[in-house]
Order: structure tokens, then C-alpha cells, then sequence
């Protein structure tokens, strides 16, 4: 087996997420597995699924021979970057957003607070009429 030399981070492996170009991470290992996608047995969609994070999980459940496992070497690019993060970083929404949206209908009521002001004045003079002529 070669000695591995090229470290991946998790982040660049998982923009290779496509039918054309995808890479899988097991066990800290980075494998290349794009012309393999049609003539794996469980489809391309297993695989494409396991992007983005280390599916030793999923592949040791499918219970691969040991055939497939020596398979899998020859697809074998690199190791996974250990100083790089786990998982790639997420943007993180900001919690002042709900504020800012309550914000927002507060103010539209306070603009536009003659609206609802002249439904119920309309409502209440149509219900006089309606009184006076019984």
C-alpha cells in the first residue's frame, strides 16, 4: 500500500459532493470514488449521501466483504487533515432576527394604525344604520 502524504481538510472533501466529482472520508481516510458511482452495488445515492462527514458508520452497517474494503483502497487520494475541523462551519443565524421582525409589525401598526381604525368606524356606523331602520 503507498505511503498517503496528502492531507484533506473535511471542508474540501465535502464540496466534492457530485456525481461527477465525489469524495467519500472513512476512518480519516479520503477516497475519490467518482468513477466508481455506476457500479456500486447500492446505488450512487448511498454514497452521495455519505458526503460531508467520516461515514465509517454506514459503511461498516452495509457490511462490505473484504473484497470491497481492498477495492476501496485503490480509490484511496489522501488522509483526512487532522488539524482541520470535524465538520465543515456553518453560518449561524443571528437570534436578534425574531426582534427585528417584531420590530417591523410594530412599526407597520403604528403607521398604519388608520386602517383598522376606519374598519371599526364603518363597522360600528353600518351597525346604527342597521339598528335605526329595524
Amino acid at each position: 500500500m503507498p505511503i498517503l502524504t496528502k492531507l484533506i481538510s473535511m471542508q474540501e472533501a465535502s464540496l466534492h459532493n457530485s456525481k461527477d466529482d465525489c469524495w467519500i472520508v472513512i476512518d480519516g481516510k479520503v477516497y475519490d470514488v467518482s468513477s466508481y458511482l455506476d457500479e456500486h452495488p447500492g446505488g450512487d445515492d448511498v454514497i452521495l449521501a455519505a458526503t460531508g462527514k467520516d461515514a465509517l458508520d454506514e459503511f461498516e452497517d452495509a457490511g462490505h466483504s473484504e473484497s470491497a474494503k481492498e477495492q476501496m483502497e485503490t480509490f484511496c487520494i489522501g488522509e483526512l487533515d487532522p488539524s482541520s475541523p470535524a465538520t465543515p462551519q456553518l453560518d449561524i443565524v443571528s437570534k436578534e432576527q425574531p426582534v427585528e421582525i417584531t420590530k417591523t409589525l410594530k412599526d407597520l401598526t403604528e403607521h398604519y394604525w388608520a386602517v383598522p381604525v376606519t374598519v371599526v368606524g364603518i363597522s360600528v356606523f353600518v351597525g346604527f344604520l342597521y339598528w335605526w331602520r329595524k
